[in-house]
């Protein structure tokens, strides 16, 4: 009668506790300690271990989700050999995140349109993610629009305090931003509000003399580049363009299948 009781309420205590892998495995998990004699201890031990490892796949799927990263791009997917300069060693220590992103490390990504900086950004950022931390992918040109809207609307600093829940923050494509097209002070004050504290990772097609298109006067880009800099990994991706090269052999593998194809 007792054992009767108790599998009845098991349930509905479970339930109370928040505990729905535990709910969901405790039948077959009991039985098997039940037919092979387990101690209390293993049993308890193996339920809890269930239920903590889902927890952990259930939140990494929330953070990849809200990570907005592009689809994909991971770091099994990308050609290393198509960029000799960046090494497979650094970018996997890189993936681990842990002493960079204590320190608040920013990540300076360049390279000309093509060469995977896109890819490669994604592909740390899924890496991350997938390590424990919550990171956000971005086109730079709409965080600045957020961010301008939110300035309109009087709540710049809570917009920037909410992105402070991310260890990594992603800017896509910096190169894209023009000050004549936009107000990129709110650009600027993202930068020092993550200085020190918070990581970011840029991607730029130009280099640091070419900021000046970016920011709205050249004493804010000095102050800029000033504070990514200070803690700062800097990867250049000086290639000629993945997407050109698999343009050109597509492009040559057609003609070859041309060529080979009898005339009529």
């Amino acid at each position: 009668m007792t054992l009767t009781t108790d599998t009845a309420r098991l349930p509905l205590l479970l339930t109370e506790l928040r505990l729905p892998t535990v709910a969901r495995l405790w039948a077959s998990i009991g039985n098997t300690a039940d037919t092979e004699g387990w101690p209390a201890a293993r049993t308890l031990a193996t339920l809890l271990e269930h239920e903590v490892a889902e927890r952990a796949n259930r939140r990494t799927a929330r953070h990849l989700l809200e990570a907005r990263l592009p689809a994909g791009k991971t770091l099994d997917t990308f050609d290393f050999a198509a960029t000799p300069m960046v090494s497979l060693a650094r970018i996997n220590a890189l993936a681990a995140g842990d002493s960079w992103l204590d320190t608040g490390t920013n990540i300076l990504l360049f390279g000309p349109p093509g060469v995977g900086k896109t890819h490669l950004s994604a592909a740390l950022g899924h890496a991350l993610v997938e390590a424990g931390h919550r990171v956000l992918f971005a086109r730079t040109t709409d965080l600045v629009q957020q961010l301008q809207t939110a300035r309109q609307e009087l709540r710049l600093v809570a917009a920037i305090e909410k992105l402070d829940k991310y260890r990594l923050l992603i800017l896509d494509d910096l190169s894209y931003v023009r000050k004549s097209q936009a107000e990129t002070s709110v650009l600027f004050e993202l930068i020092s509000a993550r200085y020190e504290r918070r990581s970011i990772l840029i991607t730029a097609n130009q280099p640091f003399g070419a900021w000046d298109d970016i920011f709205p006067d050249p004493a804010m880009t000095v102050a800029a580049i000033d504070r990514l800099v200070h803690h700062a990994i800097i990867l250049e991706m000086n290639t000629a363009s993945y997407r050109r090269k698999t343009a050109q052999a597509r492009v040559t593998d057609i003609t070859s299948s041309a060529d080979l194809s009898p005339s009529n």
